[in-house]
């Protein structure tokens, strides 16, 4: 139960309304200790079963003595009154303690639903920006459906199991102690057999239950991994059909769904054998009771009278169902451990790119980037070895070489998507892990292979990075990436929105929107990750005329497997298993006749 610590930090500052609600549900309970089968031996006094109470008793602090006392108040009632008026008093006693009993009970519902959702919002907020802060190396080790499955079903698990366990741990224990005070109160030694039989129950239902969060963690992870294979196939449907594989792929999501619901079916047979089960041990404890106070009452050994045992057996009974309600809390939490600590894996996730105490401003880019003696590994594999560059302001670098080189790598150092483990970076001779993230990313703009869009209007999607760009810096910024032409035929213009990672847009438009994005933005520094790689000739002309026009008095990493693209670049850049294998001009690395030569041969580029 020490992961509900997770959940419980968001009341800190909810305080107030806890003691609230704790006080309201005391005033529930208390008043429903007023019922009708508490007043069986009052009723038993009313129609002549017992001698009336004439003189008023001593009272003491007693069961005895209280009873003895309201059946001295209900024979004045009586003698004074009437049999008739007694009988209407009682019946209005009944109805205000069962009205107010409900009335703190639904001020408890109405305390509780706010904070309920108030924890729901903040953890579901936290969770989201933690994602957001996650550096880009923690999501290549997990599945994007198994993480959106932790951000929507995960939650609701929390929502349904522990949130609502929290509303029976707080209202049924407070609820089950005042019962057993009011019991002990009555009879001390008949509530001896209660803390003996009890604890024996509870363990009992705790030993049942204990299988209940693995199977849980079980069927999360089955749904993340349900969720996982639905977002492959919606974004793989094209291929998918194309290769005859929906068989293959339903074969797949089949097994994993068969297997949720297996497990699914025997959390649910485990969960609902909480609610029988504490039922039939309670009447067990019952019967115990009734049994063993019984036979001591029959034999003159208790202290207890007849009618101060019928109210302590009325009285037990009223414990019964907060005990179902807690054994179900209980096996419920055990459920939403599980959707806790999957959660958990993501919050306490280590951010291992951090930002500095006391980071340096950086409001321009003056003179250059440079790699010092730079080595980086993934996962205890060496992906780039002692990288020695230097990028001067204003000059246009190209990284090319074999998929798995380590061209993206290079350039992923540089806006800190990645630290250097060994070696430095150093942009104007300081090194950037001494930089604020925001500002040294303000520096930069990447444009990637695949064009990066979100379902919104074209003009959001522009103006991702600067959100207060005016009407006309969009236009302009469209116009110097040929995109301002294709966009004004839309029926919408710059409103039109563009759908589900801009599916209404052919790939040149895509990829252009994104150059204008980048335009906007106006960087001292570009990144280049193959952006012209996977468009056709015509839109890869007008996307390259578009960088083109991008890229002038701009410093840019270029990444490119089109050699073409890059032949006027100030220095070329050859990686090769990590490491820098040849630099220099198109002219000079041609002239030399090694790799890159190769590279241009097969490419045939004169």
């Amino acid at each position: 139960m020490k992961r509900f610590a997770t959940v419980l930090r968001y009341l800190k500052d909810q305080k107030r309304y806890v003691f609230l609600y704790f006080l309201v549900n005391l005033l529930s309970v208390l008043f429903s200790l007023v019922s009708l089968t508490m007043l069986v031996p009052f009723l038993q006094l009313l129609f002549g079963k017992e001698k009336m109470v004439e003189q008023m008793p001593h009272i003491t602090f007693s069961a005895s003595s209280v009873l003895e006392y309201i059946k001295y108040v209900l024979g004045i009632l009586i003698r004074e009154h009437g049999p008739v008026y007694a009988l209407g008093a009682i019946c209005i006693i009944i109805i205000v303690s069962i009205f107010l009993k409900n009335f703190f009970l639904y001020l408890s519902y109405r305390i509780m639903g706010p904070m309920r959702n108030r924890v729901l919002t903040r953890l579901r907020a936290d969770l989201y920006a933690k994602i957001l802060d996650l550096p880009l190396g923690f999501f290549t080790e997990q599945r994007k459906g198994d993480l959106i499955s932790r951000m929507s079903n995960d939650i609701n698990d929390i929502e349904w199991s522990v949130i609502s366990t929290l509303e029976g741990i707080f209202r049924e224990p407070l609820t089950i102690l005042v019962i057993l005070a009011t019991l002990v109160f009555l009879s001390p030694p008949l509530s001896i057999f209660l803390f003996v039989l009890l604890p024996l129950t509870g363990f009992i239902i705790g030993r049942v239950s204990r299988s209940l969060r693995k199977q849980s963690s079980i069927a999360q992870e089955q749904l993340g991994t349900l969720m996982s294979i639905l977002d492959e196939t919606l974004g793989g449907l094209r291929v998918i059909k194309a290769f005859n594989a929906e068989k293959l792929l339903k074969s797949k999501f089949f097994k994993t769904n068969n297997y949720l619901n297996h497990v699914r079916n025997k959390i649910i047979f485990r969960r609902d054998m909480a609610s029988p089960m504490s039922e039939l041990l309670g009447v067990i404890v019952l019967c115990c009771i009734l049994f063993f106070g019984g036979q001591m009452i029959l034999s003159h050994k208790f202290a207890l009278q007849a009618e101060g045992f019928i109210a302590y057996i009325a009285i037990f009974t009223q414990i019964i169902n907060p005990a179902k309600s807690l054994s179900t809390a209980f096996y419920n939490a055990q459920r939403g451990t599980a959707a806790i600590r999957r959660i958990e894996e993501i919050l306490h996730a280590d951010i291992v790119i951090r930002e500095p105490e006391n980071p340096l401003p950086i409001n321009s880019f003056n003179s250059s980037i440079e790699y010092r003696n730079v080595g980086f590994a993934y996962e205890g594999v060496n992906v780039l070895h002692n990288i020695d560059l230097k990028i001067n302001k204003g000059k246009t670098i190209a990284l090319v070489g074999s998929s798995g080189a380590g061209k993206s790598t290079l350039a992923d150092l540089i806006p800190r998507f990645h630290d250097v483990p060994s070696g430095e970076l150093m942009v104007d001779g300081i090194n950037i892990k001494n930089y604020s993230l925001h500002a040294l990313r303000s520096l930069m703009s990447i444009v990637t292979q695949e064009p990066v869009l979100f379902n919104d209007t074209i003009a959001a999607n522009i103006a991702l990075g600067t959100p207060d760009a005016s009407v006309n810096e969009i236009e302009q910024a469209a116009r110097v990436a040929n995109a301002h032409q294709f966009i004004s035929q839309k029926e919408n213009g710059y409103q039109t929105n563009i759908g589900d990672r801009g599916s209404k847009l052919s790939g040149g438009e895509r990829q252009r929107i994104t150059i204008a994005r980048a335009v906007l933005k106006n960087p001292p520094i570009l990144i280049l990750d193959e952006a012209t790689s996977s468009l056709d000739t015509e839109s890869e002309r007008l996307v390259q005329d578009a960088i083109n026009n991008m890229m002038q008095n701009r410093t840019c990493v270029v990444i490119a497997h089109r050699l073409s693209t890059i032949r006027h670049a100030d220095e070329i850049i050859v990686l090769q298993k990590g490491a820098i294998v040849e630099r220099g001009t198109h002219e000079e690395l041609v002239s030399q006749n090694g790799f890159y030569k190769k590279l241009v041969d097969m490419q045939e580029i004169k």
